[in-house]
């Protein structure tokens, strides 16, 4: 076996490990946030300023849910004429708003660390399916950037999939937004998740303060 095929075979099985433990590894990374969170106090013009990045993060994610027609349909229109990667560009922006609104260069590291363990290996495995499936993927990626936005959005056509793929999803309106894909895609819940952390931001150091008093 060369260098390069089991170079390739560990980059393989990585991606799919990553995929496995990217939820898990997340709810270990929001726990060491309300562990810093308990360390020190935010301040409110470092709240404030998050939300430059997080409303659009979250925003970005719930437009893109829209559009995603899994293993059905290979979505280059909306946000998707702009980056291959909206969803993952959208939890960046979250992250990064939620780590400055802390203020702590351990989450910023942690939150580094794991996009570039993980988000990347597991973006690298779903282009890798993307190109097997859909034959105009390559196309599609000479003119659509796979993170940073482009400027302009590219023109193409929807991309179906190869003969024998699996569609389980039933498509949306062609090329447009959907809301009934946005409620299967349960995206809504990065908008919860997101108020539910301002609310731990904003209120846990005065309702630690009132536990203590009130236990005195």
């Amino acid at each position: 076996m060369s260098k390069k095929t089991t170079k390739t075979s560990s980059m393989q099985s990585w991606q799919r490990i990553a995929r496995r433990i990217r939820v898990p590894l997340g709810f270990v990374a929001a726990a060491l946030y309300v562990f810093e969170l308990w360390r020190h106090e935010p301040s409110p013009q470092s709240v404030v300023l998050s939300l430059l990045l997080v409303v659009p993060g979250v925003w970005l994610r719930a437009y893109a849910s829209g559009y995603v027609k899994k293993n059905a349909e290979l979505a280059v229109t909306g946000p998707y004429a702009y980056t291959r990667n909206p969803l993952y560009l959208g939890s960046m922006l979250i992250a990064a708003g939620f780590a400055g609104a802390l203020q702590s260069w351990v989450v910023a590291v942690v939150l580094a660390a794991f996009f570039g363990l993980i988000y990347v290996p597991v973006i690298a495995g779903e282009e890798r399916f993307l190109r097997s499936a859909f034959p105009n993927f390559d196309a599609y990626c000479r003119r659509v950037p796979r993170l940073l936005p482009r400027l302009l959005p590219a023109q193409m056509e929807e991309g179906k999939p190869v003969k024998g793929s699996s569609a389980s999803e039933p498509p949306a309106l062609s090329g447009g937004f959907s809301f009934a894909l946005y409620r299967q895609h349960r995206e809504y819940n990065a908008a919860i998740g997101a108020a539910l952390l301002y609310l731990c931001l904003v209120g846990f150091h005065p309702l630690v303060a009132a536990i203590v008093h009130g236990a005195r």
